[in-house]
């Protein structure tokens, strides 16, 4: 299971990468759970992050604007990423999320077709009104993306274990498995829950605010101690 740790600057992500982590996912807390950061903030990693460290960026909580969204995709592929990754909050229904998410794929793939894309649903969805986990991978089976991931919409100190039980992270992964997707499971996850997300299965797990003094993703900052922490646990 790779380790995928969220810093929001170059400060941060040097310590990430200091910490071990095999993926630095650049985001913008600020915006939201899946918050975009600036082209210039993922150019200045880029540039120091190290061969053996993939890197990846978000694109935000997509809104259902197809031609907007595929270029903001393609400018995000230009920027030498490795994951792109996009937050279904802003589509509420299957055909909705095909139509989006189609265009999206088609202009990261058209840039870079190594990029691999990752479809993020929520555990929290009903908060949101957003498509439930099942649907999420229909969705990103039929555009033909790479990676789903559940995380929660609402950062307000529940977690996805909160609204999801064991049993329904295990289908979802195993549903995405069948479906040749790879799983990240986030969503305020814990060190105390790593090795539950390993043994279910997961692919990657995303972290933020476990990786942060205080365990704040808003006011904390990310540690290389806590990331070698988190490592630890996994490795």
């Amino acid at each position: 299971m790779k380790l995928l740790i969220s810093p929001q600057n170059t400060k941060e992500a040097i310590e990430a990468i200091a910490g071990g982590a095999d993926i630095i996912d650049i985001k913008n807390p600020k915006e939201g759970s899946l918050g975009a950061n600036f082209p210039w903030v993922i150019k200045e990693v880029k540039q120091l992050i190290p061969n053996n460290v993939e890197l990846s960026c978000t694109l935000g909580e997509a809104p259902n604007l197809p031609g907007t969204m595929a270029l903001a995709a393609y400018g995000a592929a230009s920027l030498g990423v490795d994951y792109v990754k996009v937050g279904l909050n802003g589509v509420h229904t299957i055909q909705k999320a095909t139509d989006l998410f189609e265009n999206i794929v088609r202009a990261i793939k058209m840039y870079n077709s190594k990029i691999r894309i990752v479809i993020a649903g929520y555990g929290d969805h009903k908060r949101v009104n957003s498509i439930e986990p099942q649907l999420v991978v229909q969705t990103a089976f039929a555009v033909k993306a790479d990676i789903v991931m559940l995380d929660t919409s609402i950062k307000d100190g529940k977690s996805l274990l909160d609204f999801q039980t064991l049993q329904q992270l295990e289908a979802f992964i195993n549903t995405a498995h069948e479906h040749s997707l790879s799983v990240a499971l986030a969503g305020s996850l814990q060190t105390q829950n790593l090795l539950t997300v390993k043994k279910l299965g997961a692919d990657f797990v995303g972290l933020r605010g476990a990786a942060c003094q205080n365990n704040n993703r808003d006011t904390g900052c990310i540690t290389r101690e806590r990331v070698k922490e988190l490592v630890k646990i996994i490795k």
